[in-house]
């Protein structure tokens, strides 16, 4: 729960990192959304380094990666919605059963 719960903080933080700056800052110089994004992704860092360590304890490194990308699917739903005003459509829905489908693959034992 532990690695769960940073990945989801580290990809709060990666999502206004990468996208963030296209609300508010279109209207500065491009260094200056960088700059910011930048510092923006230290604390995403800060969070993603420990949960994959703490994680690996536990998960492969596929899983890691595909919890890592349902969070993120989650994390750019909600970002898009209530931070960009962007309408959810069906293509996030039929984007997460991929994601579902995907878990469902990548936790299965091996064949």
């Amino acid at each position: 729960m532990k690695t769960i719960m940073l990945l989801l903080g580290s990809n709060i933080f990666m999502t206004f990192a990468w996208y963030g700056h296209l609300k508010n800052m279109n209207h500065k110089p491009l260094i200056v959304a960088i700059l910011i994004s930048w510092g923006i992704a230290f604390f995403e860092y800060m969070l993603q380094v420990p949960a994959n360590r703490i994680g690996y304890r536990t998960f492969s490194l596929g899983q890691l990666k595909i919890m890592q990308e349902i969070i993120t699917i989650c994390v750019f739903a909600a970002f898009a919605y209530f931070y960009m005003d962007k309408p959810l459509t069906l293509n996030y829905l039929y984007a997460g059963l991929c994601m579902v489908a995907a878990a469902f693959f990548i936790f299965k034992d091996p064949i």
